[in-house]
């Protein structure tokens, strides 16, 4: 630890609340093991695993164990977009075929079924803050609540891509289908993040895992952060889980073994495979404003933009978006360019303050910055849906109860 609880305004019995409360999540059978890191002011004052990270290895959660990250990528991504904006190399209103010609000609879905969609020309070319926002039109496949979505997962978009396609085809395949709605006119969860991870490719001229390698990994010190495991370190990759109706987990292998091979198609959306010790630095580098231990990725006045809502009109999900398979509220939750932000803490009815911003991954795995607080939070397990227990609620409640200054 780099700080006792009562040196930085915790009591310390209360924040124990936490380690207990998720515990249990294990003994009773509904996660395998977790890993939970929390600071404050830059000050680590809780760091506790417990559990197994493989139940059939029966290996428990370690300092060193490797997580897939899923959606836990799309603020990475987003801030290596900004990273380019700040060089003068994009603008955030620019339409996205100015990089990805394909994105030229969009179409808007009207009516009608997957099968048979009637489309009508977009109005509004897509612009780069539409997919740092996810107010472009474009989907998941997995949503299951759409036609469109219905589109993508014919297309063989449901989680990833199809085997052996490239990020660059696939942005041209969704180019080409309808988008959900007119671009900046609704909140929709989606593959923007990724379309986002081929804009850094074109105006970088580098591979993703390159640029994130070189320009983010290498200056944080992010060393076990990729986007798969390398087969000398798959002893510490946790297991993926999903929960038995019979009760238990089952492994859920044809998604889990995905991490263990180098993927052809670069997800900016979720690829990426972590530790809580190299995420840790990415959240500290957001907290103090773009910089940590002399390497500034990003200026503080760039991370206090990216972190402001820029939903229009200052909207919050429940207003703006279309509802999305998550446990957390949407009310009194806004959107900045690549993460969460609360804007309105009594309407989420979630104990958190106004300006936290966060964001979790498909496998239960969650993040949040409290600039208020001072504090910053992370939660790691591995299991699918990320909607299938409260985990993030709790855990800011968890945490704010047992700030005492």
């Amino acid at each position: 630890m780099d700080a006792e609880p009562e040196e930085v305004g915790f009591d310390a019995q209360r924040l124990q609340r936490v380690v207990s409360h998720y515990r249990r999540y294990v003994d009773d059978g509904r996660l395998a093991g977790w890993t939970v890191a929390v600071a404050r002011r830059g000050r680590l004052v809780l760091h506790a695993h417990h559990g197994l990270a493989d139940i059939e290895a029966q290996r428990p959660v370690a300092d060193d164990t490797i997580w897939r990250i899923y959606s836990m990528t799309k603020p990475i991504t987003s801030a290596a977009v900004l990273m380019l904006y700040e060089r003068g190399l994009l603008e955030l209103t620019d339409p996205v075929a100015r990089y990805i010609p394909s994105f030229a000609d969009l179409r808007v879905y009207r009516a009608g079924s997957a099968a048979n969609p009637g489309t009508a020309p977009a109005s509004e070319p897509m612009r780069i803050w539409h997919l740092l926002t996810h107010t472009a039109g474009l989907t998941y496949g997995w949503h299951h609540a759409h036609a469109v979505d219905e589109i993508y997962r014919a297309k063989g978009f449901e989680f990833g891509a199809p085997r052996g396609m490239d990020l660059a085809t696939a942005c041209d395949v969704w180019a080409s289908l309808p988008l959900l709605f007119e671009p900046g006119s609704e909140w929709n969860y989606s593959v923007a993040t990724d379309v986002l991870g081929r804009i850094v490719e074109v105006v970088s001229g580098q591979r993703l895992d390159t640029f994130f390698a070189e320009e983010v990994f290498a200056p944080l010190g992010m060393d076990d952060t990729a986007f798969h495991v390398a087969p000398d370190e798959l002893d510490r990759l946790a297991g993926l889980y999903m929960p038995n109706p019979a009760g238990g987990l089952l492994r859920n292998t044809s998604l889990g073994d995905n991490a263990t091979r180098e993927p052809t198609f670069l997800s900016g959306g979720g690829g990426l495979v972590s530790t809580a010790a190299d995420y840790h630095r990415f959240t500290q580098m957001l907290a103090r404003g773009g910089e940590l231990d002399g390497v500034r990725l990003l200026g503080p006045r760039t991370i206090a933009y990216m972190t402001r809502n820029h939903l229009p009109g200052g909207a919050d999900l429940k207003a703006f978006g279309r509802p999305i398979s998550s446990e957390s509220p949407n009310r009194g939750v806004g959107f900045g360019l690549g993460v969460s932000v609360v804007v309105d803490a009594a309407a989420g009815k979630t104990l958190t303050h106004e300006g936290e911003y966060a964001w979790g991954g498909l496998a239960s795995t969650a993040f949040y910055v409290d600039p208020a607080a001072e504090v910053t939070a992370m939660f790691f397990t591995q299991l699918l849906p990320s909607s299938t227990y409260p985990i993030r609620l709790q855990l800011r409640a968890l945490i704010n109860q047992a700030l005492v200054d």
